[in-house]
């Protein structure tokens, strides 16, 4: 072996000479967990190759870098639905992945994410590849929500599968994904919503009362049991959901969707006439469908309520729409923003801010009066 290829400065780098006489470089570097030699791109500049081997040997060091390329992204993703199919894994609270949540990942994985990836390794994607796919999601004129919603699985499975050795770096991580776009959702008055409730069938007012009224997400209010409807103390009580798809019922959507809502005296009307139309029940679903121990389907129930309102010309309200009404209208009179976050079972504070803090009236007088309060009591 030549004195050259012994040197310091071509330690690591192996050398080929092309056909044409040019000479070429590549490093390399060991990996002593796995017992194997990764090897670098060949090129024409010593000092790129050089570069690469210390770049290598540091994240080997540091463990971001394996001589193991782990497996592929559709074998990851395979194992990551079968696990949170089963309950084995877990979202980031420790709770099972709720049916809605697990569908719409096995979806998007299967449909958009693995077409993409699936062949390449776990470990060998890179934030540059998952930009230019949320790039092109875009481009096929997807909302912002479902571009994110669509990656949302992706940074799941990188979740899952950094700790457990499948990948060293996480190319989720920095991502740039598109916002806003969207106008905001729809909110009734409270003149508007007494009529849009009004014009509906007897049996299917207290429905949308419940959410006008109350703020429950659709999944909660078709999930109520008359024994934890509390007429005469004007109170209800939200402990679960119902999933159409799943058919089954489920968890709040989080641990502060467990709630107690207090009962307005418009919604308790509502729902007193609504139990006097099932014959004053003691207990059983509310809104119960053909079959009494299942509530009625979501499609059903708006199809009656879309024709209601079409009949008596009125714009429709979506039951999610009719939450962010009964948000409006707490704050209208005067609920504070913990009082509105409790109420509407949101898992913290800021989320209700980040919805409906342009609803908070005079934030900036408010914010105005106290300063001048202090600094004048500080003079």
């Amino acid at each position: 072996m030549s004195s050259r290829k012994r040197s310091p400065a071509r330690q690591g780098i192996a050398e080929r000479v092309d056909s044409r006489g040019q000479r070429h470089y590549r490093g390399t570097a060991y990996c002593k967990r796995t017992g194997k030699r990764l090897r670098g791109p060949w090129t024409p500049n010593l000092a790129e190759a050089r570069a690469w081997r210390v770049d290598a040997l540091a994240r080997l060091q540091a463990g971001t870098l394996s001589g193991d390329r782990g497996p592929t992204v559709r074998k990851a993703a395979d194992e990551f639905i079968a696990g949170i199919k089963s309950g084995a894994i877990r979202n980031r609270a420790g709770k099972p992945y709720k049916p809605s949540a697990i569908r719409g990942y096995e979806r998007d994985l299967r449909t958009r994410v693995l077409p993409n990836f699936g062949a390449a390794r776990l470990g060998e994607v890179t934030l540059p590849d998952v930009q230019r796919f949320a790039d092109s999601l875009s481009a096929e004129g997807l909302a912002p929500s479902t571009c994110r919603n669509v990656v949302k699985p992706l940074q799941a499975l990188y979740g899952w599968a950094l700790p457990r050795g499948m990948a060293q770096t996480n190319p989720c991580r920095g991502l740039r994904l598109p916002t806003g776009g969207a106008s905001r959702d729809r909110i009734a008055t409270p003149g508007e919503a007494s009529e849009l409730i009004a014009a509906l069938l007897p049996r299917d007012r207290a429905a949308l009362g419940l959410a006008v009224y109350a703020g429950l997400r659709l999944g909660e209010l078709l999930a109520l049991d008359w024994s934890i409807v509390d007429l005469d103390g004007r109170a209800l009580r939200v402990e679960r959901a119902w999933d159409p798809n799943a058919r089954e019922f489920i968890e709040p959507k989080s641990k502060a969707g467990a709630r107690t809502v207090p009962i307005a005296a418009r919604l308790s009307l509502l729902l007193t006439d609504h139990r006097v139309l099932m014959n004053q029940p003691i207990e059983g679903l509310l809104f119960p469908g053909a079959d009494a121990a299942r509530p009625i389907h979501p499609t059903s129930l708006y199809e009656r309520l879309a024709n209601a309102w079409k009949a008596a010309k009125l714009r429709p309200l979506g039951f999610h729409e009719a939450r962010h009404t009964a948000a409006s209208l707490f704050i209208a009179a005067g609920m504070n923003a913990k009082t509105v976050t409790t109420l509407l079972g949101h898992s913290s504070i800021t989320i209700t801010f980040d919805r409906y803090g342009h609803l908070f009236p005079g934030a900036e007088d408010e914010a105005r009066g106290r300063l001048d309060t202090y600094l004048e009591r500080r003079d």
